[in-house]
């Protein structure tokens, strides 16, 4: 579904950019019609990045003053937002097959993705590649349809969990989830206990809501507004369950607003600066951060050997 809607989208701005380039052609060079059509779309698809930073100042947490940006840093925020989200939904996304990794000797306990708000398992090309090198047996969980309540998504979060325990040996999992993808791997913890997770990350998930859901469409959509219901129910999960989150998130998040939303009370919340929603998943900080949470999440009881690689 969500690549069915990428190409679309990615049909639309060819198809505009072939009509610009076509009326510009009557007037200026071939080859400088066609920059002037491709620019008209890359400038197209800014605005919208930028004013995904307008309607997120109105909702905005006000910033400490270690993590202020003067207008250098500004624009390499907005630099940053706009080439990940660019190359995430015009690339990553679109290329993304489902394929689970499982390392030979891995190093730690395997990894599940749950991908956000529109989006697949394509999100995380980043941090597989970092996954890979470290010798980190993963996979990634696609939830369908793009906008069903997010109790629906739970089942297949445990689906993916049960698949990599079988597959690697495992005794428990960690789960890193962006966005809308941390509160759906909360709701499954809510449903399906603390047994087989050690530890859950998420990456600029709206714990408390974001004044931007809104302008989603879908029940997953308006169950991340501020006064929804599901999220006040949400809220009432146990102490022991928050000491197993660790929420990462920034301070200029675009989406999520106001950015203290993704702070949670009794979970370990790392924040940072300078760094837009989509750039959480492929920011080299974050991903070390990730990285670190998922190697002190618990030892393996029995590593993975060859001979168990499906």
């Amino acid at each position: 579904m969500v690549v069915r809607i990428l190409l679309a989208i990615m049909v639309v701005q060819i198809a505009a950019a072939l009509a610009i380039w076509y009326a510009a052609a009557r007037y200026v060079p071939l080859d400088l019609a066609l920059l002037l059509a491709l620019l008209s779309v890359v400038l197209v698809r800014g605005a919208i990045s930028a004013n995904n930073f307008r309607m997120a100042r109105k909702f905005s947490s006000d910033v400490p003053a270690e993590h202020q940006l003067d207008l250098a840093a500004r624009l390499c925020l907005f630099c940053g937002e706009f080439r990940a989200s660019m190359l995430t939904s015009s690339w990553t996304m679109l290329r993304h097959r489902p394929a689970p990794f499982f390392a030979p000797e891995a190093r730690a306990l395997p990894v599940l993705l749950v991908h956000g708000y529109g989006c697949n398992g394509g999100f995380w090309a980043a941090l597989r590649a970092r996954l890979r090198c470290e010798r980190i047996s993963h996979d990634t969980v696609d939830l369908e349809p793009v906008t069903a309540p997010l109790d629906d998504y739970v089942e297949h979060v445990e689906r993916a969990v049960q698949r990599l325990l079988a597959a690697t040996g495992a005794p428990r999992v960690v789960i890193v989830g962006h966005s809308m993808g941390g509160l759906v791997a909360r709701a499954w913890l809510r449903r399906h206990g603390a047994a087989y997770v050690a530890r859950i990350v998420t990456v600029g998930t709206p714990h408390h809501g974001t004044g931007l859901a809104a302008l989603g469409i879908g029940a997953n959509a308006r169950q991340m507004r501020q006064d929804a219901e599901w999220l006040a129910q949400l809220a009432q999960d146990d102490a022991a369950h928050r000491a197993l989150v660790t929420s990462i998130w920034s301070w200029h998040d675009n989406i999520v607003a106001p950015q203290t939303s993704c702070r949670l009370a009794g979970a370990k919340n790392i924040a940072f600066g300078g760094i837009g929603h989509v750039a959480l998943g492929s920011d080299p900080r974050v991903l070390c951060r990730i990285l670190d949470e998922i190697l002190t999440a618990g030892p393996l009881t029995r590593p993975l050997s060859p001979a168990t690689i499906c």
